[in-house]
């Protein structure tokens, strides 16, 4: 089977999830490119992985013209595919606006024959939606217009969270069915939790963790409200691991108010850090199935978290679920959970959901079913 996968700017998440079944597919014998924006093969190396890259400028937000030329290119290279698979849901109306007709491709050479994306006519549109708008405006009319391409032309729409699938079914869409995004395999931790505790300078506070963009989307205005107080039983240290550009303004505020919060910028030793926090915290406005909530559960680190989108399909008995953007439902659950022996039970409930988590495998031969147009009760 020729697989190509669409996809836009992207710096996280998606970009990984494209990469491991990239190379999931590769190593099943089947052929993949991948399009889309230059930057995205420098961070996540797709030709590494055995596919073929082709550069297309698939930006965030709508320009007629650069959108136009996108599409054109993108029914060019996908033009004898088998499949294509956007994610995102502007790459996804792209790819929908580019679906039928345009030249046949060549997207590179193997053992000197060219090497040509499938048959001719209309290859099969698979699209999966990653995350939910939080914003109105203008922007959010221009994306309810994407979205309404995406439920017409696709032929079938993965979505990460129920709320996206209801609202894809509410626009029409033929086929939706739920996205299997696995978090990778979880280190062991390099340090101990005492040494990680000394070098956050918390002494004998509990330690709360967040790992976040600093971005409107994950609520951090509420984290500080919650960090503010009042504490009767204690102030925890409050830490946050992550970079945006919301940082300047976050920063600007915990030192004005002397908030108890950290903000350690970008880390790669999440899992010494989990070990250290009594629990992972999400205050986000909306998430879809969080790789920090998955790897939280895989290290036995219970979480509180916004009852939104994916996140309590995954959570389940593992941790407390509070409105988003309710202050102090957040701080009552932090409270409950940073008494001495509170998080015991949780843990042990985080633990066992990670063991439950899907794994690479079981993502790749699920798009795998989706491609081969097998019925979701037949799985």
């Amino acid at each position: 089977m020729r697989v190509a996968f669409v996809l836009g700017t992207t710096s996280g998440g998606t970009g990984r999830h494209v990469r491991m079944l990239a190379e999931g597919l590769v190593r099943r014998g089947h052929q993949v490119a991948v399009i889309g924006p230059r930057s995205v093969e420098e961070q996540f190396s797709y030709g590494r992985a055995g596919a073929r890259f082709a550069a297309v400028a698939v930006s965030d937000r709508p320009h007629p013209a650069n959108d136009l030329r996108t599409v054109l290119a993108i029914r060019r290279l996908t033009w004898d595919a088998d499949v294509v698979h956007a994610h995102g849901l502007r790459a996804g109306a792209l790819a929908a606006l580019g679906k039928r007709g345009g030249a046949s491709a060549v997207l590179g050479k193997r053992g000197g024959a060219s090497a040509v994306l499938g048959r001719r006519g209309g290859a099969r549109l698979v699209v999966t939606l990653h995350n939910a708008l939080t914003t109105g405006g203008f922007v959010g009319r221009v994306y309810g217009v994407l979205e309404r391409i995406v439920a017409r032309r696709a032929d079938h729409v993965l979505v990460v969270s129920p709320d996206l699938g209801a609202g894809m079914a509410r626009l029409g869409a033929r086929d939706v069915r739920t996205a299997v995004v696995p978090a990778p395999g979880l280190r062991p931790a390099a340090r101990t939790p005492g040494q990680v505790r000394d070098e956050l300078g918390a002494g004998d506070r509990p330690v709360l963790l967040t790992i976040a963009r600093l971005a409107q989307q994950k609520g951090l205005e509420t984290l500080l409200d919650v960090a503010a107080g009042p504490w009767p039983s204690g102030q925890p240290l409050f830490v946050v691991a992550g970079d945006g550009p919301l940082r300047g303004v976050l920063q600007s505020r915990i030192q004005a108010e002397n908030l108890p919060v950290v903000l350690l910028g970008n880390r790669d030793d999440v899992p010494d850090l989990l070990g250290a926090a009594v629990a992972l915290v999400m205050p986000s406005r909306w998430e879809g199935q969080p790789l920090t909530l998955r790897e939280a559960l895989m290290s036995g680190t219970p979480a509180i978290a916004s009852d939104v989108g994916g996140i309590p399909e995954i959570l389940g008995d593992a941790g407390i679920l509070v409105p988003p953007g309710d202050v102090e439902a957040l701080r009552r659950a932090v409270q409950a959970l940073i008494v001495p022996g509170a998080a015991e039970t949780l843990a042990a409930a985080a633990a066992r959901r990670g063991r439950e988590m899907p794994g690479e495998d079981d993502a790749v031969e699920s798009v795998l079913a989706v491609y081969g147009g097998q019925d979701p009760k037949d799985d």
